[in-house]
């Protein structure tokens, strides 16, 4: 006889852009010498875990096809952006990339991918790898094609034009109780 296994409750998610959300859209940003925090950042990220969200980031990054640096560079840079985060109380609980593109330097990132925003694959994998409450979730992006991607999947779409994060995101919330 086996014991039956609750599944995992299922929790809204804050759908996270970068580049221009969560750190300076410097261009290819792809090491931490060259990541410059957005105001807020560590907050409006803690304010989302506190407020009881999944926090996920989606970010394009074509700098790795386009060969400004390479994928293992940009994971170094997700550990140590995930550990300046949690040293400010914050975390980060999936991150998906697309070093695709389609006018890609380098051959084996030389396509259109369904991950890359503004299709929504990167969105729809971690819906997929997670107990994500959909209706509940949003996305919070600085550019048009984040929002294509939240529409695409049917999330609420929030564009951030920059200032402090953390007040962005308690903006975003208060939207998300009222609807």
């Amino acid at each position: 006889m086996s014991a039956a296994t609750t599944p995992p409750a299922r929790r809204p998610a804050a759908f996270l852009d970068r580049d221009g959300v969560i750190n300076h859209d410097d261009g290819y940003v792809g090491s931490k010498e060259r990541f410059r925090w957005i105001s807020g950042a560590a907050a409006g990220i803690r304010r989302l875990n506190e407020a009881g969200y999944f926090v996920f980031i989606a970010s394009n990054q074509s700098g790795i096809g386009r060969g400004l640096f390479t994928e293992d560079d940009l994971i170094s840079l997700d550990a140590w952006m995930r550990n300046e985060l949690a040293a400010q109380g914050a975390h980060i609980d999936d991150v998906r990339y697309c070093p695709f593109h389609p006018e890609a330097k380098l051959v084996g990132y030389r396509w259109n991918s369904d991950l890359r925003k503004p299709a929504p694959g990167m969105i729809l994998d971690l819906i997929g790898s997670w107990p994500v409450d959909s209706a509940r979730s949003f996305v919070i992006g600085d550019k048009d094609i984040d929002m294509q991607a939240a529409r695409a999947v049917g999330l609420a779409g929030y564009l951030f034009k920059g200032g402090d994060l953390e007040r962005f995101v308690e903006e975003c919330l208060a939207s998300e109780r009222r609807r």
